[in-house]
């Protein structure tokens, strides 16, 4: 159904039943669920000569989103693309174009971030999340012993940053940009994980605060809270009581 009308263009039911040799019944079941999934949307018919009574026929068309079910070589165009820039520039322009993509981005995940901030909402990381999953990443942000971790569960330009990891670390410099924190990429969807995921360590206050952009390690997490691992705390060191040592 879908593929006819990609193929006759805008039709009524009444030509696809025609095209497809069904009733017009079957066809307007099949057209209501494309309708109701935004994949065909319809319009009204254009009518050649006079127009007769009665309402005027809908003819139907796909939508973007319908579009988009079919097979589009969109990745494929952007790493040739690539490509062929980095042939002619070197990997230096591929970063050039990795930098300036992300500089575009940065002005509105920076508002959105101070927005967010100013009406204490959300921490920032959070606002960048949602500033993310706008843009298609499906994004979340939780949080963890020493921070938080900005999850992206999709990549919209994942293919291609397969090809270009550029990609990948201009996104991660542009969230230490609009955090003002410096953040740690653990994993990335176009290295093979299922989620693009990123520390961002708490902001400290004070010139005395230290910031570790790395995750701590199981202990390090038990022994700064001071809680017992396997169910016991570590023995505290005693001092000899051997004669023959000194003191």
């Amino acid at each position: 159904m879908a593929s006819s009308i990609l193929e006759l263009g805008p039709c009524t039911a009444a030509e696809l039943a025609r095209h497809l040799g069904v009733t017009p019944a079957a066809i307007r079941r099949h057209l209501d669920l494309l309708i109701a999934n935004g994949h065909v949307e319809a319009r009204e018919a254009r009518v050649q000569g006079t127009r007769g009574r009665g309402r005027p026929a809908k003819a139907f068309v796909m939508t973007d989103a319908g579009r988009s079910v079919f097979y589009t070589a969109y990745d494929a165009l952007a790493v040739d693309a690539l490509r062929f820039l980095a042939e002619g520039g070197g990997e230096q322009a591929i970063t050039a174009f990795a930098q300036a993509r992300a500089a575009q981005l940065e002005d509105r995940y920076r508002e959105v971030v101070h927005l967010e901030g100013v009406a204490g909402s959300a921490s920032p990381a959070q606002a960048l999340a949602a500033a993310l999953t706008e843009d298609g990443y499906v994004a979340s942000a939780v949080p963890t012993p020493m921070g938080e971790q900005l999850c992206q569960h999709h990549c919209p330009v994942g293919r291609v940053a397969v090809a270009f990891p550029q990609l990948c670390e201009a996104e991660t410099e542009l969230f230490s940009r609009v955090l003002g924190v410096h953040v740690q990429r653990l994993a990335t969807i176009a290295q093979g994980h299922g989620v693009c995921t990123t520390h961002i360590p708490t902001r400290k206050a004070g010139p005395a605060a230290t910031d570790r952009s790395t995750p701590q390690t199981p202990d390090e997490t038990y022994a700064s809270a001071g809680t017992p691992r396997n169910g016991a705390f570590a023995a505290a060191p005693t001092r000899s009581t051997d004669p023959q040592e000194g003191p």
